[in-house]
């Protein structure tokens, strides 16, 4: 597995920056505090989210920022793979926005999601892939100065021991769960058991015989009373039969009786209806002959000359005629009367309005020409403030005659000189912390030594090889001294220039200023003098145009009389229109009075014309009753001579048996469907509980099958619990084996020290160095330098180990070392890149150390350097040679 490229986006220090990362040894180099660290922390958050964070979230996110996005390209067993994740601050919290990966045949989106996704591809989390891979700045000493059970988790997580005590767990679980089922069910089969017994001696088989028998007897019985039922219903439906045919014949009797007098009596009533319909003919003729003498009355007044329908529909079409000739006036007239004050109206409001935009022109003509004096009088004000900047930018010009470089130099120059200090000072701060650690170790040497011990391996003096180390550091001690006071020398130098550059910078913004503000003042100078002359031409322009609008508004006024005294006759005409149609009205009124009587008069011959139909509709009626009549009548008599009295009398007795008996037998059949019923629940009950002594028995059956089956499993699973756990203890030893081997393989290439003889790593994974005389030490009692390399050869082993357990399976991840010479002085360095080169022999493909050691700069395949902008602390990545780097 490798890096191949990081891009950031508000992530820390980085603004915008995008890095491609090559195989083989790549050093990130650059200032303390420039983001170096930030780089790698990146790449690891990428993956792992905020579980790769130290702090939280809300610090990734670059100040004055509101969004931050990563994105990170690798490669994992040949197969490419893109993460991107995007932050949001809102408030005082920040938040994942979007996060997704990309791979071969894969999409996976959510924060959660994505971690685990990679957790399972590298077969590592986050915590696993810091004690494997990634040496963070200041957690070179983890491993060492963890406890051995602390240890041993990380090296069992790591090389997935941890789930094998997972199974092991899992599978002891599943025992205890598998025996509080065994019990359950062992139970249950008891309880089945003892309910099957029970039931086996209450001889059921036994009482469903003799409740089967009883109920044979009584079906028997029953159909017996059934049959003799059937018997008597037919009885008494063929003597019913007799009734109801001789009632029938009564009812037919009965209602040809009742016809004939219906018959009769609507005879009656017709013929004193027709007699009503020859006295209603006679008052109708009498109505009109009232009408027409009424109606030649009218004639005159409507101005017919006969009573006709065709003469009123004639004097009609005449009023309607009129009637329309005189509205058609009348509208005209109201219509222009209407228009003509309309327009008076208009015409006065414009008059108005033309007065009112003329008044409008004055004031603004007015108020223009003040615009104008005042446009004058700016202009006069900047003019005035040219005249002062030009004297002082002749008096800041002159700091430039004798000044140590020209205009337009001194902020570049200032700003070189800033860069330059600020890397002394970072050199100072640098020395400064190995100056100290140097101090420190020579302080521990001289207590050492006053109590007559090595002050490395803290031996006695005479037994040890490292006793003359001390004078070594005092010099180095000595050499640092002198360096920081040559660099604190040359940083108050650069304060001195920078002073001096400071104040011509100043000088050189503030004539920009100048030049800037004279131009700007010139500007406006002729901006307000055109400015001037635009409004005193358009003051003249409104003053003009208010003399024409008055002049416009007298003469509206004058047109507005003359459309009122046109608008007076017009309404004098309405009027006269009006009194015409009113007399119009009052002839219509009359001819509609002739043509009303007209219609009654015809309504009633109408009527009359239909009281004759009627009369001969009603004489033709009755003469058809009078034939039915007569036929009602000989029907009648055939029917009564058709009924005999004593057949109905012997069916009516025939019936009364029938019926009594039926109600005795329908008792004593009640009765025995009583019993039938009883006695068919009691044997279903009995079959009931013989279906459930069978259900029991095979319940029984299945339980013991299943306890039997529960045996089995519980032997599986105890056999399961102890091989995971074996599996373990056995690969646990054979890796604490392994990684003993390659530990001292490892140690041997970086440190060669003729006092010790091996490292041992027991199975409990305490840690121990074992001495030329087969003593052991602590690793603590290690120098500051040795431990270092004691740890991280510990480190490089675990990876190692992890490499050749995982068998290419499934690729390690880069080798990261973030300043892994902190605690190193210049001999343990060389000693570490010595082991740098053997990993990458070994074919780690990718390592990535962060370090501004020149030795381990110059074994660099590639190098990058970071830098920040004391400016905007913004930081910048970029690629150089190795060759390329200048020294310190």
């Amino acid at each position: 597995m490798r890096f191949d490229r990081i891009r950031l986006r508000n992530f820390r220090p980085y603004a915008d920056a995008d890095l491609d990362l090559r195989d083989g040894v790549t050093v990130i180099h650059g200032l303390n505090g420039s983001g170096k660290s930030s780089l790698l922390e990146a790449c690891f958050f990428a993956l792992y989210g905020s579980k790769a964070l130290e702090g939280t979230l809300d610090e990734v996110v670059r100040n004055g920022e509101t969004e931050a996005e990563i994105d990170l390209w690798f490669t994992h067993d040949d197969a490419a793979y893109h993460v991107h994740r995007r932050l949001r601050q809102s408030g005082d919290r920040t938040s994942t926005a979007d996060c997704t990966l990309d791979g071969p045949d894969v999409t996976v989106e959510g924060a959660r999601d994505v971690r685990g996704f990679v957790a399972d591809l590298l077969r590592m989390d986050a915590e696993a892939f810091v004690n494997c891979a990634y040496v963070r700045q200041g957690e070179v000493n983890q491993l060492i100065n963890a406890s051995p059970d602390q240890r041993r988790d990380v090296i069992d997580d790591l090389l997935q021991l941890g789930r094998l005590e997972e199974y092991r767990e899992r599978a002891a679980t599943a025992r205890l769960g598998v025996e509080d089922v065994r019990s359950g069910k062992r139970g249950e089969l008891e309880k089945v058991e003892s309910q099957i017994e029970a039931k086996e001696d209450r001889n059921l088989h036994a009482r469903l015989d003799d409740l089967e028998g009883e109920l044979a007897d009584v079906t028997e019985r029953i159909e017996h009373y059934e049959r003799q039922r059937e018997k008597a219903e037919r009885t008494r439906s063929e003597a019913t039969a007799i009734l109801e045919e001789h009632e029938a014949k009564r009812e037919r009797l009965d209602a040809i009786e009742g016809d004939i007098a219906d018959l009769e009596t609507a005879i009656t009533e017709a013929e004193d209806e027709r007699e009503s319909i020859r006295e209603s003919i006679r008052e109708a003729r009498e109505r009109i002959a009232d009408l027409e003498a009424d109606l030649e009355e009218r004639r005159d007044a409507a101005g017919l000359d006969e009573a006709t329908a065709s003469a009123v529909e004639r004097r009609r079409a005449e009023l309607d005629d009129s009637e329309e000739s005189i509205r058609e006036a009348k509208s005209e007239a109201n219509a222009s009367a209407t228009g003509l004050r309309n327009q008076a109206t208009n015409l006065a409001e414009k008059a108005d309005d033309l007065a009112d935009r003329a008044d409008r022109a004055e004031k603004r003509a007015a108020e223009l020409r003040e615009a104008a004096e005042a446009a004058t009088n700016a202009a006069t004000d900047h003019e005035e403030r040219i005249e002062d900047l030009d004297a002082e930018a002749t008096d800041l010009r002159a700091r430039f005659e004798d000044a140590p470089v020209d205009r337009g130099e001194a902020a570049d120059r200032r700003s070189a000189l800033r860069d330059r200090r600020a890397e002394l000072r970072e050199r100072i701060a640098e020395l400064e912390a190995k100056r100290e650690a140097a101090a420190e170790r020579v302080a521990e040497a001289e207590e050492l030594l006053a109590a007559g011990k090595c002050p490395e391996c803290g031996q006695p003096v005479e037994e040890s090889p490292h006793a003359d180390r001390i004078e070594t550091d005092r010099e180095r001690v000595a050499e640092l001294d002198a360096e920081l006071e040559s660099a604190r020398e040359r940083v108050a130098e650069l304060d001195d220039r920078i002073e001096i550059l400071s104040d011509l910078a100043e000088a050189e913004t503030r004539l920009d200023e100048l030049a800037e503000e004279r131009e700007r003042l010139a500007e406006r100078a002729a901006e307000k003098r055109d400015e001037a002359a635009d409004r005193r031409e358009e003051a003249e322009e409104h003053e003009s145009e208010a003399a024409d609008l008055r002049e416009r508004a007298e003469e509206t006024r004058e047109v507005a009389a003359e459309k009122r005294e046109e608008a007076a006759e017009a309404e004098e005409r309405v009027e006269e229109s009006t009194a015409e149609l009113e007399a119009l009205a009052e002839t219509r009124a009359a001819v509609d009075a002739v043509a009303s009587r007209l219609d009654r008069i015809a309504d009633h011959e109408d009527e009359i014309e239909r009281l004759r139909g009627e009369a001969e509709r009603i004489e033709e009626t009755n003469d058809e009753r009078r034939e039915r009549l007569a036929e009602k009548r000989e029907r009648r008599d055939e029917l009564r001579e058709a009924v005999d009295g004593e057949a109905i009398e012997a069916a009516r007795e025939n019936k009364e048996k029938a019926e009594e008996y039926l109600a005795e037998v329908d008792e004593e059949l009640d009765r025995l469907a009583s019993t039938r019923d009883d006695l068919q629940t009691k044997i279903g009950g009995v079959r009931n509980e013989l279906d459930a002594l069978e259900s029991l028995r095979a319940e029984r059956d299945a339980l013991a099958e299943r306890v039997a089956a529960l045996d089995d499993l519980h032997a599986e699973a105890e056999r399961l619990e102890a091989m995971y756990g074996d599996l373990r203890a056995e690969l646990r030893q054979r890796n604490v084996e392994t990684l003993e081997r390659l530990l001292n393989e490892t140690f041997d290439l970086v440190y060669g020290n003729d006092a010790y003889a091996h490292l041992r790593l027991d199975g409990d994974y305490e840690l121990s160095v074992v001495q030329k005389d087969g003593s052991e030490l602590d690793p603590a009692q290690l120098s500051g330098g040795e431990r270092a390399l004691f740890n991280l050869s510990l480190r490089c082993a675990i990876y190692r180990l992890l490499a050749e357990g995982i068998d290419g399976a499934a690729p390690m991840p880069p080798l990261i070392l973030d300043e892994p010479t902190v605690f190193l002085d210049a001999g343990h360095v060389s000693r570490l890149v010595d082991l740098v080169e053997e990993m990458r022999e070994m074919g780690v493909a990718q390592i990535v150390i962060v370090s501004h050691d020149e030795e381990l700069v110059g074994a660099a395949d590639d190098l990058v350097r970071v830098e920040k902008d004391p400016r905007t602390n913004r930081s910048t990545v970029s690629r150089s040679h190795p060759a390329a780097i200048p020294e310190e």
